[in-house]
C-alpha cells in the first residue's frame, strides 16, 4: 500500500540556509517538487506541503518578493501559513539608546500545530519535518509518544546540522544539498489557477547567464551539474 507523505517547512530556517549558499536563484524553489524529490516514490505519495513564514515589516521590496514566492508556492499546491512580527524594545549596549527590534513570532508554533493537527486528522502516514531548530523537538516527541502509526523523518537544510533533539524521535533523516534546490527552481512566471494570482520571479532571483534547468539538460551533461564556479 502506498503511504501518504507530507512535508512541513520552517520557512525562516530554510531561508537562511539557502541564503548562505550565496546563489540567490535557489531561493525561487518549488517546495512541492522538493517534497517529491526526497520521498521514496515507489512507496509514498506526497499529499501535502506546509510552508510557515511571516512578512518582515517595513520593507516593501522584500514584501513584494515574499508575495511572489508565496504566489508561486500556492500555485504549486503548497499551504502557506503566516505568522507575524512584533517590535521589541532593546537598548544599545554601547550608547544605551533604546530601539525597536522586529521579532518574528508564531511561525514555530504554526509549524508544530500544522504537523500535529494533520496527524490527528489522519492526513499523512509519514511526515517530513524540514528544520534544524531544536525547538521542534517538542513536536517530534508529541507525535512519537501520542499519535500512533505515524512516522517522522527529520530533514536538515543545506549546510546545517541535524537537531539531535529532533532526531531522537525520528525514524530517519535526510540532509538537503544545493543540488536539491537547483532541481526545484521554478520557471520565471507561473499562471494563477483557481483564482490564485500569477507569480513573477523577482529579478534578484534570476539564474546566472548560461544556466540551464536540470530538466532541460541533455543526458550526457547530467553527470556534471552546473555550478557557479563552472
Amino acid at each position: 500500500m502506498t503511504k501518504r507523505a507530507a512535508l512541513y517547512v520552517d520557512g525562516f530556517n530554510l531561508y537562511h540556509a539557502v541564503k548562505d549558499l550565496n546563489e540567490q536563484f535557489l531561493k525561487w524553489c518549488n517546495l512541492w517538487r522538493l517534497g517529491e524529490l526526497i520521498i521514496p516514490a515507489k512507496t509514498e505519495k506526497l499529499v501535502k506541503v506546509v510552508f510557515c513564514t511571516a512578512y518582515y515589516p517595513g520593507d516593501s521590496k522584500k514584501r513584494w518578493r515574499h508575495d511572489q514566492f508565496m504566489n508561486a508556492l500556492r500555485i504549486a499546491g503548497v499551504d502557506c501559513v503566516l505568522g507575524h512580527y512584533i517590535h521589541e524594545e532593546w537598548e544599545c549596549r554601547h550608547c544605551s539608546v533604546p530601539w525597536e527590534k522586529p521579532t518574528e513570532k508564531a511561525s514555530d508554533l504554526n509549524l508544530g500545530l500544522s504537523l500535529i493537527t494533520d496527524a490527528w486528522n489522519d492526513v499523512f502516514d509519514h511526515a517530513y519535518l524540514l528544520t534544524a531548530d531544536s525547538d521542534q523537538a517538542a513536536t517530534a516527541r508529541f507525535l512519537k509518544e501520542t499519535i500512533k502509526g505515524k512516522s517522522l523523518t527529520t530533514v536538515a537544510p543545506p549546510g546545517r546540522n541535524f537537531s539531535a533533539n529532533i532526531e531522537k524521535y525520528s525514524d530517519g533523516r535526510i540532509l538537503l544539498t544545493r543540488d536539491h534546490f537547483e532541481r526545484c527552481v521554478f520557471p520565471a512566471t507561473l499562471l494563477g489557477v483557481n483564482g490564485l494570482p500569477h507569480a513573477k520571479r523577482p529579478t534578484e532571483y534570476a539564474p546566472p547567464a548560461g544556466w540551464v534547468h536540470p530538466d532541460q539538460r541533455k543526458p550526457d551533461n547530467d553527470t556534471k551539474p552546473w555550478s557557479a564556479a563552472s
